[in-house]
């Protein structure tokens, strides 16, 4: 079908930049037809004489994050090859896509395939749903909204992490996993969840240049129950994605249908919470007599509650936290971000202590906490007894709601009503 390029000049509008973001926001939002295609398209935006913007478009049916690098490598090559009038430079596949596809088809059947289905179905029995507290309500139906801030952690902190690591037979990943999980176990009050993480799923060196949807879905489950020290989340940490790798050929959609976990159409099944860790670097372009980079990556749209994507970036890990807009505000992200922050350095500090002990808050939240929302003292006029100050009241709002329990309400007036009651009662009995 080849690649539709749609060109538009925008060299004569004032409001450029404006409407460059809403034909990004609009592109972005256009389905795809996935039974007539085509899968991929462009635009070509001019903004100046000098200066343009590309839009490439892709289904994630066709194509995954390692299939960028691919793509970004491969229009290099051959942009240099072409503005020198040279030929194709790229070497033949030795495969195709429908090839893996039907390899795959064929290798996950049989013993092997129960296998794998067993696997997941011991592991994932009995799981609840992670469920976090939320500043808004969850909609009936999920909200694919989002937004994102950055995360960074430091150099220094990152070569404590790697020391940690290695220290307890533990990849970085591995490491950052078991923080997430255990902010996430804090904020939930659950000590058995479920986090989600993207598997590249290209363990044949023939399909390392195909262009292609090979990435699958790990439903990891964690386990922080009895207190663990932080050495020993590490080892459960370790245990658990080693075996989810092991069993990793499982498409996750099989997965779900093997579990079969409630399904609601307010939350996506099995996982609430990403963890991407992005080993390969997606790279750039390099194309002779242009100066290329990057437009910024504008996330709008989320498909699970919270997604964290992180990765090695020179000395310090880097990355996002994007979340889901209709259930959080901005605010809470941030102070999320602070908690993981402050549990890694905790963990790289003393691995022997209980991870369930660590000290999530700041100074500024803390004292917020326990000290600004408990500052309740009141002046109240000291020449009349409390009760005189509550009939004053009486008589300002009789009907107002002064008591609550369960489902019953007593106003003012029906509350001084039962207090003579009383009263009289007792001074009945002497």
């Amino acid at each position: 079908a080849g690649l539709p390029i749609i060109e538009h000049d925008l060299r004569e509008r004032s409001d450029a930049e404006a409407a460059l973001l809403d034909l990004c926001h609009e592109e972005g939002r256009t389905p795809f037809d996935l039974a007539r295609g085509p899968l991929i398209r462009g635009h070509l935006v001019r903004m100046s004489d000098e200066e343009h913007v590309f839009l490439l478009t892709q289904h994630h049916i066709v194509s995954d994050g390692w299939s960028m690098g691919v793509l970004l490598r491969e229009l290099s090559q051959l942009y240099r090859a072409f503005a020198a009038g040279q030929d194709d430079p790229l070497p033949p596949l030795a495969i195709q896509y429908p090839d893996y596809a039907a390899w795959q088809r064929q290798w996950l059947s049989g013993e092997r395939l129960q296998k794998q289905a067993q696997y997941w179905r011991n592991a994932l029995a009995g799981t609840a749903r992670l469920v976090l507290p939320t500043d808004h309500a969850r909609p009936a139906q999920q909200s694919f909204a989002g937004a994102m801030i950055p995360i960074v952690i430091d150099a220094d902190l990152t070569r404590e992490l790697k020391r940690l690591s290695l220290q307890h037979g533990t990849t970085l990943f591995m490491t950052v996993l078991a923080a997430w999980a255990a902010v996430l176990s804090r904020l939930s009050g659950q000590d058995d969840l479920v986090i989600g993480v993207p598997s590249a799923n290209r363990g044949h060196r023939e399909i390392e240049e195909l262009i292609g949807f090979f990435v699958n879905t790990l439903a990891l489950r964690l386990d922080l129950s009895g207190e663990p020290s932080v050495s020993e989340l590490l080892e459960r940490t370790r245990r658990t994605v080693l075996a989810a790798q092991e069993h990793q050929d499982l498409p996750f959609e099989q997965v779900v249908e093997i579990v079969q976990p409630p399904r609601a159409l307010d939350h996506t099944p099995l996982i609430q919470v990403m963890l991407a860790w992005e080993n390969n670097a997606v790279g750039s372009l390099d194309l002779p007599g242009l100066s290329v980079e990057a437009a910024e990556e504008r996330i709008d749209q989320v498909k699970f509650d919270l997604e964290l994507s992180l990765g090695e970036q020179g000395e310090e890990i880097a990355g996002t936290l994007a979340y889901a807009t209709a259930l959080f505000d901005r605010a809470t992200i941030e102070r999320q971000r602070g908690y993981l922050l402050a549990l890694l350095r905790a963990m790289a500090v003393d691995a022997q202590q209980e991870v369930g002990r660590i000290e999530l808050l700041s100074t500024a939240e803390r004292t917020y906490l326990l000290e600004e929302l408990n500052r309740t003292a009141v002046a109240y006029p000291l020449d009349v007894c409390i009760h005189e100050l509550f009939e004053a009241q009486v008589r300002r709002a009789p009907d107002a709601v002064a008591v609550v329990h369960e489902e019953e309400r007593l106003s003012y007036r029906e509350l001084n009503a039962r207090a003579n009651q009383l009263a009289h009662h007792l001074i009945a009995l002497g």
